[in-house]
């Protein structure tokens, strides 16, 4: 047997465009744990929404960048179009049960923050509410609506949302000598599968210095 034949017998291979083979996408579960854009937004006649995304990060320290793609053209991605503005709230541990029931698919106009018994409480630099309950809040400005595209050129039905982080609400009781304590704050991040999820302990911890920082 070849060096390469072996390589291909330990690899379980497939081809997107084919499909998988397996009983659940395995792409989110690899490219994770992934941390949750749960976005607050308002339409524009003010009514209130709140919803998780799974594809969410950060892409720019200065000014700050964040963003989350929606697959298919929701309620957030319509309100933040028409407004320009959205919140990103922390889910951490404490939240997780109302944060999955904010995915839940409502008739129009219906309110997650009451269905789940949030507390919605109006940005200082936008309309749009913050989570009370949650520890972390940024106050977002649209920078970029992307629809996305396949490497053909296709428009594909996914939509990229860049938001400028105009304000930034911490915990207090987060902060040590001024550093933010990640674990602290008992943040989940989306798993692989239906349903998994994973949170954040101090005892997982581990530290590396940049080499040109050394």
């Amino acid at each position: 047997m070849t060096e390469e034949n072996r390589y291909a017998d330990d690899r379980y291979y497939y081809e997107p465009a084919a499909g998988h083979g397996l009983p659940h996408d395995p792409l989110n579960a690899i490219v994770g744990p992934r941390p949750i854009g749960w976005i607050s937004s308002l339409n524009a006649e003010g009514q209130r929404n709140l919803a998780p995304y799974s594809f969410f990060n950060c892409f720019n320290y200065r000014p700050p960048i964040i963003g989350f793609s929606s697959t298919g053209w929701k309620d957030s991605v319509a309100n933040i179009r028409a407004t320009g503005e959205f919140v990103w709230n922390l889910a951490t541990r404490s939240l997780a049960v109302q944060m999955n029931e904010t995915s839940a698919s409502l008739p129009n106009g219906e309110d997650e923050f009451e269905r789940t018994g949030l507390t919605p409480i109006r940005g200082r630099r936008v309309a749009a509410c913050r989570v009370l309950e949650s520890p972390i809040n940024f106050e977002c400005k649209l920078s970029q609506l992307i629809q996305l595209e396949g490497a053909d050129g296709r428009k594909l039905d996914s939509w990229l949302v860049l938001g400028e982080v105009v304000a930034v609400h911490i915990d207090r009781t987060l902060l040590e000598d001024g550093i933010y304590q990640t674990s602290r704050a008992e943040p989940v991040l989306r798993a692989g599968g239906p349903s998994a999820y994973y949170g954040i302990s101090e005892d997982q911890r581990f530290d590396l210095v940049r080499p040109d920082a050394r």
